[in-house]
């Protein structure tokens, strides 16, 4: 292709996109309100997220006071270490985030991803620069067949085209149906998804040995991505990262 042909590509591609503008007004994610572009949220959705900021524990992601020294663990993370090496997320789980995973996760709006990916990956540099492979939280064929699409699985496709992670994503299976988590108790919630995923024998080689860096929407009680990362380690996985856009905190 020549130079003339990559400019005459170009402008065919701006004149699309402002067709596409007109006939499909670019909306935000979170409020529905006119924005520039497609794939962005407005001033006040933007001002609305609540981003979580450094010193946090090196294990959980959790904010830690001020001047906490670096490597200072969370009192969660000494009294009970998970079976991942480590948490990120880039926002608190508040009204705003939770718009945006709404619309997301059941609204259809698959060009959020893009934006709750772009602060993931920022967030999570040292989980991406740790791991191997890209496995997303999977959900089981039933609620797939209902719902068409796995957020997750959108969301590692495209922290992958990236970060150049390998995207595995049949690497984890929910062999087990289970009950929604949202108005559980957490003892529930961690009963509820117990022995719930299982690593197929055809993908195993694909585990062995790897650095897993665990894709899930929010982080609650964890119930999920531990029984999730238990499963990998227990069928080989050298370690397993966990990056999620937003994540429940106690004083939120």
């Amino acid at each position: 292709m020549t130079i003339a042909d990559h400019g005459h590509k170009g402008r065919l591609q701006r004149v699309g996109g402002m067709i596409a503008d007109m006939l499909l007004p670019p909306l935000c994610l979170g409020c529905g309100e006119a924005v520039v572009s497609h794939g962005g949220v407005c001033a006040s959705c933007w001002s609305g997220l609540t981003f979580i900021e450094r010193p946090v524990c090196p294990v959980f992601g959790t904010p830690l006071p001020p001047g906490s020294p670096d490597g200072t663990l969370s009192a969660a993370a000494i009294a009970a270490p998970p079976p991942f090496k480590r948490l990120r997320a880039p926002c608190r789980y508040d009204r705003t985030a939770r718009r945006l995973v709404t619309a997301f996760k059941y609204g259809d709006r698959l060009e959020s991803a893009s934006l709750l990916t772009r602060l993931m990956v920022r967030a999570g540099s040292e989980c991406i620069a740790e791991s191997d492979i890209c496995v997303p939280v999977p959900l089981h064929w039933s609620r797939m067949l209902v719902r068409r699409y796995n957020q997750a699985a959108e969301m590692s496709r495209a922290i992958t085209a990236e970060t150049g992670l390998q995207y595995v994503p049949h690497a984890l299976r929910r062999i087990r149906a289970t009950r929604h988590q949202v108005g559980l108790k957490q003892a529930e919630r961690a009963l509820n998804v117990t022995g719930a995923f299982s690593v197929p024998a055809h993908a195993r080689h694909q585990i062995l040995g790897k650095r897993v860096l665990l894709i899930d929407d929010v982080y609650t009680t964890g119930a999920t991505v531990t029984a999730a990362a238990r499963a990998l380690r227990r069928f080989g996985a050298g370690e397993v990262n966990v990056l999620v856009f937003a994540r429940v905190l106690d004083e939120v």
